[in-house]
């Protein structure tokens, strides 16, 4: 066990993406049990849990649809009946948007993506709650945007939603600190990683758009998956246990 994190386990919403598949991979590392969970990738999510040690290691993987409230209540139960306490979640979900100016945004589309991210959290948090209460406290760390602090054009669908999940984190932050709880969120900039990749291949990021956007960084370089999850294990952890409430950057300096 890790003497900073009380005995039970973590459990990883999006545990099977980019950033989430770090974060297990950091707690793991410190000796920390994992749930994991996954949308539709059971393959994928398996091979993690697998390569992580599986059983071995206090880790497994459960499918958890966040407007499905019914998955999530299974796999935290299945996760309190393996492990105990549930004493850590981390949200790290994102919804596969594109690029797009506000103007060719459609209301199916606004609807969909505020459906995923901003009611998945809720949902998230909904769920969790009672469970980091009865167990005396615990940490909500939910991976966010950069583009909350400097907005970047073509992504109001991917800061749009975080703006809502970050009003969501302070308010739990300053209503449940009472109850030993505490939250708080990563600005991440662009990570190599996940739906960046993706797009990349796609070719939505060209190299013109990549070395703009890195010439504009006082780091000058893109961040990797196992630099946000270093933070989100911190944050977690009784070294960050003065800290709540907070929206943590982890943009090379994007929003300077």
């Amino acid at each position: 066990m890790n003497d900073l994190y009380p005995s039970g386990f973590a459990l990883v919403i999006g545990g099977s993406g980019g950033v989430g598949t770090a974060i297990c991979q950091e707690l793991v590392a410190n000796n920390i049990p994992v749930l994991l969970t996954y949308n539709s990738n059971r393959e994928r999510a398996e091979r993690l849990s697998n390569e992580l040690g599986g059983s071995q290691a206090s880790v497994s993987c459960e499918q958890v649809t966040l407007q499905d409230l019914t998955t999530l209540n299974r796999a935290i139960s299945r996760g309190i009946a393996q492990y105990g306490r549930l004493h850590s979640v981390f949200i790290a979900t994102g919804y596969d948007i594109p690029q797009s100016p506000i103007s060719e945004v459609t209301p199916e589309l606004w609807q969909r993506v505020m459906r995923s991210d901003a009611e998945g959290a809720f949902n998230a948090i909904h769920a969790t709650l009672p469970h980091l209460r009865d167990g005396g406290g615990g940490s909500y760390v939910h991976i966010s945007s950069a583009g909350l602090l400097k907005y970047p054009p073509l992504d109001i669908l991917s800061v749009a939603p975080k703006a809502a999940v970050e009003e969501l984190i302070k308010g739990v932050a300053k209503e449940e600190g009472i109850n030993n709880i505490r939250a708080n969120s990563i600005a991440i900039g662009v990570i190599e990683t996940g739906i960046f990749l993706r797009l990349k291949e796609q070719g939505v990021f060209d190299d013109a758009w990549i070395e703009g956007v890195k010439s504009a960084l006082p780091l000058n370089r893109f961040g990797q998956p196992e630099e946000v999850a270093k933070m989100a294990v911190f944050l977690a952890s009784d070294n960050a246990a003065y800290t709540t409430g907070q929206l943590i950057p982890v943009d090379g300096g994007f929003g300077v």
